[in-house]
């Protein structure tokens, strides 16, 4: 392009020189020759151009007949690379249907030869199997397990089990079998509760656990590690228990489920997590039976202490005493004059009645809180089953029920409360009853003691009635001897 311009830019010099020359004559002769001189190197120019370009035009020719030719040649070697390709998968199919073939033909074979060995080899993979989980979890894996690798070749393997690895089999069922009858020392990696791990000697019984100092441990296959129970059951054995063989006869305690039940046990809720479950509903209950124990407490002694002190005095009448029937006496002996006086019992009758029924309410004093307590633990167990329902709902509302433990608590306290309900009512219940009975006997006591003074009472009254008649009569009947005397 540049060389166009140059060339072009050239012509219209050349143009514009002819057009002076025209005008001026006078430098024709010059000019002519410069134009000449131009011309000459614009036509080598243009020669040389147009060289360069038929030789760029041929090369370029050149190389597209060689990449057409790469061309070419590449895609006569890949059609190669695909008919050797087809003819390595035709091959390929054709030995994959062969071995299918000479496998079938060799399975049937197999079969044929083995007959009943192939159960037989099933039964034993299958007890390789429970020994080898034997041995991953048991205790008696901590100094008897000569054999695991031996099955656990048995239960990887994919071919009939050899006669060592058999034998190996054998050799491991009777090693546990000798090692589950075995009390023995062993020393075990043991993590105590501040995570520290250290070796340490302990007893093993048989294949059920083993036991250090404190109780039981939980044996961990996987790490090869001893862990302590949170919680021991009771009378639970110790390593010191074991520390002489020769002693027989001891019972000892133990876990035959392997640590399940030891495990479970540590789950097993105390007294006072069964409380906490109950919320604060729960301990309102248990305040209230705490309240109603102490008022039956206090009643029942008082009552207690009034019955023997009514006994002495019914023992020795002549000497007044502090309690209900020596108030009773003292009220009857304030009012025999009074009786007298008037010839009747009546007043004396009204005020017995009086004194009795103060005592009744001293009595019975108390008795009526302990009846509302006893019929409001229930009523508020029931709420606390409304109240724990409807937190399980409300779980159940937020996480759904794919998960029993979510909606436990809310269970445990509509439970629990309910309980503890029953429980306080029926104490309260039972104390009440037992209460009111001893002082609906006082009662009776001292109102057949004022019955008992009071018909006294009018039986002298009575006597006297019939002294006065006579006396009236004796003095009636001389009158009238006095009078026929004189007369």
């Amino acid at each position: 392009m540049k060389q166009f311009l140059t060339k072009t830019l050239l012509l219209s010099v050349i143009t514009a020189s002819s057009f002076s020359l025209t005008v001026n004559p006078a430098l024709a002769a010059t000019q002519n020759n410069d134009a000449q001189a131009v011309s000459k190197q614009l036509l080598d120019d243009t020669k040389q151009d147009n060289k360069q370009l038929t030789t760029a035009l041929k090369q370029r020719e050149a190389g597209f007949k060689l990449t057409e030719q790469q061309i070419k040649q590449q895609r006569k070697t890949l059609l190669a690379t695909q008919r050797q390709l087809q003819n390595e998968t035709e091959a390929l199919s054709q030995q994959f249907t062969e071995n299918e073939e000479q496998l079938a033909k060799q399975e049937t074979r197999l079969r044929l030869e083995t007959g009943s060995l192939g159960e037989l080899f099933g039964v034993v993979r299958q007890s390789a199997k429970q020994l080898s989980s034997e041995i991953n979890t048991a205790v008696t894996a901590i100094d008897s397990a000569t054999f695991a690798p031996v099955i656990a070749d048995i239960v990887a393997a994919k071919t009939l089990p050899s006669m060592v690895q058999l034998t190996g089999l054998w050799s491991g069922l009777t090693e546990q079998i000798k090692a589950s009858g075995e009390i023995k020392t062993v020393n075990v990696a043991v993590i105590d509760g501040a995570g520290q791990l250290a070796t340490k000697p302990v007893v093993r019984l048989g294949s059920m656990g083993i036991v250090d100092e404190q109780g039981y441990l939980a044996w961990n296959g996987d790490k090869q590690t001893a862990t302590a129970y949170l919680k021991q059951p009771e009378n639970a054995p110790t390593a010191l228990s074991f520390a002489t063989p020769e002693v027989t006869g001891n019972l000892v305690v133990l876990d035959p489920s392997r640590g399940l039940m030891l495990a479970q046990l540590e789950n097993t809720p105390t007294l006072k997590d069964r409380l906490q479950n109950g919320g604060t509903v729960g301990y309102v209950i248990i305040s209230l039976l705490v309240v109603g124990l102490l008022i039956a407490a206090v009643q029942g002694m008082k009552l207690v202490f009034t019955r023997r002190q009514i006994k002495q005095q019914l023992a020795d009448p002549s000497v007044i005493g502090n309690n209900p029937l020596g108030r009773i006496l003292k009220v009857y002996v304030d009012s025999n004059a009074k009786s007298a006086l008037h010839h009747n019992t009546e007043a004396l009758e009204l005020r017995l009645m009086e004194v009795v029924v103060d005592e009744q309410q001293g009595l019975e004093k108390g008795l009526s809180m302990l009846k509302l307590l006893a019929a409001l633990a229930p009523m508020l167990g029931l709420l606390g089953t409304v109240t724990g329902m409807i937190e399980t709902f409300q779980v159940i509302t937020q996480f759904g029920n794919g998960d029993p433990k979510v909606m436990a608590g809310g269970i445990s306290m509509a439970l629990i409360t309910t309980v503890l309900g029953l429980v306080a009512a029926m104490p309260l219940l039972l104390a009440h009853n037992m209460l009111t009975t001893q002082a609906d006997n006082i009662r009776d006591t001292l109102e057949k003691q004022g019955i008992s003074l009071v018909a006294e009472e009018a039986e002298k009254l009575a006597v006297v009635a019939v002294a006065n008649t006579e006396t009236v009569g004796n003095d009636k009947a001389q009158v009238n001897t006095l009078t026929q005397q004189a007369g």
